[in-house]
């Protein structure tokens, strides 16, 4: 019985349930990372189903199934594949269905995807079989298709939007009235349930799906209605996804995030409050209508504020006496070390010095013992005999010790919730949820024709200089790199940036050097009170391959290696970094070059902390860090948005012309300066 629609019915009428979403995450160690946070959260957490993304235009495809079949064939988790249909070939989509049929996968969630644009997928000189079908075009199309080649087989869900559907960046577009005979036909062509995108106005929602059921067509009187929920995990990401996704929040909700915005853990605890009080009130909304009452969570791929939210609104049963969870924080004991050749074995290299193993019940003691033979036991406390050693350990991966890792009790606890604070393309990248954690991904995130009357029509590379410029000034919001205006912290270095604009290294991420500031202070100042923030400048900027050459021999002269670490790479994939000595020759390859006196050692990889925060009675905190691993995953995605910036325009026209060969032509570089005791040193290297 894996079809959603069949485990809801099973259910008793006045059962709550849920479900999670997963997306592919960007690194490979984040993916094998997430294989164990996946197991955790089945174990704990025992949601109904689990649904796994799908990139626009079928980007994720490979990873995507992936990620299915782990969570299907390895965990046996109900899994929900999500299909997009715009910008696809008709033989990538039967693909798509073909293998979610070979992993047992018998749910689908049918969507659009990006507005169809299929002059500017298609690949004229491409295979006709691979050829955008352009008989999809909105998300019926591909409900209908599945029904017809399909019949019962799969179950579909379709998406619904409680505040309407916004195409355009401005919400006044948006209208439930305007969505309503379309989500009627979706329904109709045979849609089986509907999933809500994420929302914070629970009075919205109640006259939403009022609306819906009461609706004359009768369409939605019985049909599933999946509200989705978002956790809040930082202050940036929530209010960077209500405005991309059009969802409002509340002024009360808002002004209990602005009060804590300074303070991760602040925010993330309001937050987990927020959503449980949310999530009471839409029990109250659907208890008006017969049947489970199901809520679907956004996880953003992390596992902590969802399972506090799930266990606090009673969501799974609470945990039988007989599964009490076993958290031992304290020490094991002190047992002499193991040395080879006297040299000590090395610690776990991600393992904090002052973590232990932990010892989960009396059963499994022995298993945590040094076995010795024919003797009495000199140390109890950590020796076993034979006989001992031999006794069964004990349960120790029970739901509650499951729940309470993943809650962040305890040791291991601690070890699995390591990323909890997420921080973008500037975490860690060995977290599941690295990168821009919003379920948009890397695009312009504007129409075509905002993304015009944004930056019009540039025709050469002064035109582009001047669109950067204007964007630092404030006099555009935005950029294709970022729909954000300025932040006040740039605004301590945005006169450099101008000047770096100006001469052509179009800067799209940067930081100040700062030292020592407290962590009250209203522009540099984070984290919890009494605390001190340290940051090293950084810029990250496109420049031109024959500029990058002349740069590239200075960031290497023997007065400036040491004192900065550098990561560049080109649209081609040729890369360059202090982490591997190189020159670049004038044609523009890569050529490993051997320096003997090189302070790197080639094959290492380094990893920046560029961001620290010291706070009392707490280990320091590194919220921004910058390694080879992420700089790669991101410039991809930013390399990619030069061409969709560049497909605005049209094959052929002149400004699509300048920035495809701008973007064949140019490196993406980012530059760090260690001395962060002299905020101007970066910028007097880089102007100077």
């Amino acid at each position: 019985m894996e079809k959603i629609t069949d485990k809801i019915a099973a259910l008793p009428a006045d059962a709550s349930y849920f479900s999670l979403e997963f997306f592919p995450p960007k690194t490979a160690m984040g993916f094998s990372n997430l294989r164990d946070r996946l197991d955790r959260m089945a174990r704990a957490l025992r949601p109904l189903f689990v649904n796994v993304t799908w990139g626009a235009g079928g980007s994720t495809a490979g990873k995507s199934l992936e990620l299915a079949e782990i969570c299907q064939r390895e965990l046996s988790l109900t899994t929900c594949l999500h299909l997009t249909c715009t910008n696809m070939s008709r033989k990538m989509i039967d693909n798509a269905l073909e293998d979610a049929k070979a992993l047992g996968i018998r749910n689908i969630l049918a969507l659009r995807g990006d507005p169809p644009r299929a002059a500017e997928y298609q690949d004229a000189n491409g295979d006709p079989e691979n050829a955008i079908d352009e008989g999809f075009v909105w998300a019926i199309d591909l409900v209908k298709y599945i029904k017809n080649k399909y019949g019962d087989y799969f179950c579909i869900g379709v998406a619904t939007y409680p505040e309407g559907h916004a195409d355009e960046s401005h919400p006044l577009g948006q209208s439930l009235e305007h969505d309503l005979p379309y989500l009627v036909d979706k329904v109709l062509a045979g849609a089986d349930f509907l999933m809500t995108q994420l929302f914070f106005d629970t009075d919205v929602y109640a006259k939403f799906e009022q609306i819906l059921r009461e609706h004359p067509s009768g369409a939605f009187k019985t049909i599933p209605i999946i509200p989705g929920l978002m956790p809040i995990q930082s202050y940036q990401m929530i209010k960077r996804t209500t405005k991309l996704s059009h969802a409002r929040i509340p002024d009360r909700i808002m002004a209990r995030l602005d009060a804590v915005k300074k303070d991760d853990e602040k925010v993330k605890n309001v937050g987990v409050d927020i959503l449980c009080e949310i999530i009471e009130q839409v029990k109250e909304i659907k208890s008006r209508t017969p049947g489970p009452k199901g809520f679907h969570f956004y996880t953003l791929n992390l596992e902590k504020a969802v399972s506090f939210i799930i266990e606090r609104t009673h969501l799974i049963s609470s945990t039988p006496e007989e599964e009490e969870a076993i958290v031992d924080d304290g020490l094991l004991p002190n047992i002499p070390g193991l040395t080879i050749n006297g040299t000590s074995l090395p610690e776990h290299p991600y393992q904090d010095v002052n973590y232990s193993r932990r010892q989960s019940t009396v059963g499994s003691e022995p298993r945590n013992r040094v076995i010795v033979s024919e003797r009495t036991l000199s140390h109890p406390e950590y020796e076993a005999s034979q006989a001992d050693a031999g006794v069964k350990a004990g349960p120790i991966n029970t739901r509650a010790n499951t729940l309470a890792i993943s809650e962040g009790e305890g040791v291991l606890g601690r070890e699995a919730t390591w990323d909890d604070y997420p921080n973008g393309r500037w975490g860690d990248a060995r977290s599941p949820a690295y990168g821009e954690i919003d379920g948009y991904g890397p695009t312009l995130h504007v129409t075509h024709a905002q993304a015009i009357a944004l930056w019009g029509h540039p025709k050469s590379l002064e035109d582009i200089n001047t669109l950067f410029v204007r964007h630092l000034k404030g006099e555009l919001t935005a950029i294709p790199w970022s729909e954000e205006e300025v932040h006040e912290e740039t605004g301590t270095i945005t006169d450099q940036l101008i000047q770096l604009n100006q001469r052509g290294l179009w800067t799209v991420a940067s930081q100040p050097a700062v030292n020592g500031f407290r962590s009250e202070d209203p522009t540099f100042g984070w984290g919890p009170p009494h605390g001190f923030i340290f940051q090293k400048a950084f810029v990250e900027f496109f420049i031109s391959g024959a500029a990058w050459r002349v740069l590239h021999e200075k960031l290497i002269s023997p007065d400036v290696r040491g004192v900065v670490s550098f990561y560049a790479t080109n649209a081609a994939g040729d890369f360059v970094s202090s982490d591997l000595p190189s020159e670049i020759s004038t044609e523009g390859t890569v050529e490993t070059t051997d320096a003997p006196n090189n302070e790197y050692t080639e094959g290492e990889s380094s990893t920046n902390a560029v961001t620290w925060g010291v706070f009392p009675g707490k280990e320091i905190v590194t919220p921004t860090i910058i390694e080879e691993v992420s700089f790669r995953a991101w410039a991809e995605e930013a390399f990619g948005i030069f061409s969709e910036w560049a497909q605005v325009y049209g094959k052929g026209h002149e400004s699509e012309k300048l920035l495809e060969a701008t973007h064949a032509d140019c490196w993406l570089v980012n530059i760090i300066h260690h001395g962060y005791m002299d905020r101007d040193a970066l910028w007097d290297l880089l102007l100077k």
